[in-house]
């Protein structure tokens, strides 16, 4: 059976409605009852970062190192974790996310691995994250927020008190890492406010080309401000390593925020 110009391998329900895998010219994708793609593998290659927007989030490597620790919600396919986990030896990932079907096709379809540096709660990433901002103070170098459905950003995430307990949980020299869609312009501004606020207005968003989506970066205040010289010296060297697309993202950063750079990039 065919489906979004691809084959249908699995089709299953739960809640929360409807999970799909399509096959298109070597690539899986996971679906959640429409053509938008929330997870993408090249099957020689399942590795890689296959999606723009995916990649164009690992730009908070041209501001920091390797990670010690890790929060993300809204696990997906799993594209970020498994990078995550190939790339980075010593790192510890705490993944979030709301639907165990998710999860579940995640292991079967998507080569997640069951690796003891990965630790996998079931649970709702906006109040998973409020409840406990205490108990996991200062804990995170990341803290990459990936949590949209068929309907748009899920709903406990979208309150200034998420983003304080963000800010809350990451250590001093961290970063938070969230996808956002630009079609929806009230709701950006929205949370591009609160970010604000939490973050001090040390924020930096990244729009994906010939994409809906914007990567927001913010920047707890530890994170030193680098020069412009010193990231395209750390892109090329990125670049040779991760196969990704940094030095373009350097180039987006400084064109689409003029205003705000001053706060962590320099001349």
């Amino acid at each position: 059976m065919y489906k979004y110009e691809g084959q249908l391998l699995h089709e299953s329900h739960d809640d929360d409605g409807i999970l799909e895998v399509i096959e298109t010219q070597g690539v899986r994708s996971l679906h959640f009852g429409s053509p938008a793609r929330q997870s993408s593998m090249r099957l020689i290659a399942p590795d890689i970062l296959e999606l723009s927007y995916v990649r164009a989030m690992m730009a908070w490597l041209l501001f920091t190192d390797a990670p010690e620790k890790v929060l993300i919600i809204g696990l997906g396919g799993g594209s970020i974790t498994k990078y995550l986990l190939h790339h980075f030896e010593q790192v510890q990932i705490k993944a979030v996310e709301y639907r165990k079907s998710v999860v579940k096709i995640a292991r079967s379809h998507f080569e997640l691995p069951l690796d003891p540096r990965l630790k996998i709660i079931i649970e709702d990433g906006g109040l998973y994250v409020r409840q406990r901002s205490e108990s996991l103070e200062n804990q995170f170098n990341l803290l990459i927020l990936d949590a949209f459905d068929h309907e748009g950003m899920a709903e406990s995430l979208c309150n200034p008190a998420f983003f304080d307990a963000c800010k809350n949980v990451l250590r001093s020299d961290g970063i938070l890492i969230l996808n956002l869609w630009r079609s929806d312009k009230a709701l950006f501004d929205k949370i591009s406010w609160w970010l604000g606020q939490s973050f001090n207005a040390r924020l930096l968003f990244l729009p994906v080309p010939d994409k809906g989506n914007i990567i927001g970066f913010a920047f707890a205040e530890n994170v030193a401000c680098c020069s412009m010289k010193r990231l395209r010296e750390r892109a090329q060297q990125l670049e040779a390593c991760h196969q990704i697309e940094f030095s373009a993202f350097l180039r987006e950063f400084k064109r689409h925020n003029i205003h705000s750079t001053s706060k962590i990039i320099t001349s």
